[in-house]
């Protein structure tokens, strides 16, 4: 009998949501942040993903977003009605925003990042500063990323 391997895609946070949803967030980001749309669809993709890793671990506490991550965070938690419906309906809680920008290092984004990947979530290091090339415009000036 021979085995054949499935390889499994990653997810995108984008999934997690309605595209409806997706287009009310991702416009508001652009918006609100002064973000080209297709950058502010990819902040709110990661996003999501981050606060779907934070609720279903209940790892608010020790984890952050980049800095270039963290106007899709806030994107979130200002649709308050929606944002504490997704919450219940995900995590049967409402995962409070835990400002630790302080906190920000080139080690922590990529502990983040790490956490985000092992959940089967697709990453884009670009928003993280956890890039290879620690270079303009990857880099994402977060603590000593650099």
């Amino acid at each position: 009998m021979t085995t054949t391997a499935v390889a499994v895609g990653k997810r995108s946070g984008r999934s997690l949501i309605t595209e409806q949803e997706f287009d009310m967030l991702a416009a508001f980001c652009a918006d609100e942040y002064g973000l080209e749309r297709c950058v502010a669809n990819q902040v709110v993709d990661q996003a999501l993903a981050l606060t779907y890793v934070m609720g279903t671990t209940r790892s608010g506490s020790v984890m952050a977003p980049s800095q270039l991550v963290d106007p899709g965070w806030h994107t979130l938690i200002l649709h308050t009605d929606w944002y504490a419906d997704w919450c219940q309906r995900h995590f049967g809680y409402f995962l409070h925003h835990q400002p630790n920008s302080k906190l920000r290092s080139r080690g922590l984004m990529t502990s983040v990042t790490g956490r985000i990947r092992s959940a089967g979530f697709e990453v884009d290091d670009r928003l993280w500063g956890t890039s290879s090339e620690c270079n303009a415009p990857t880099c994402c000036g977060d603590g000593p990323c650099c």
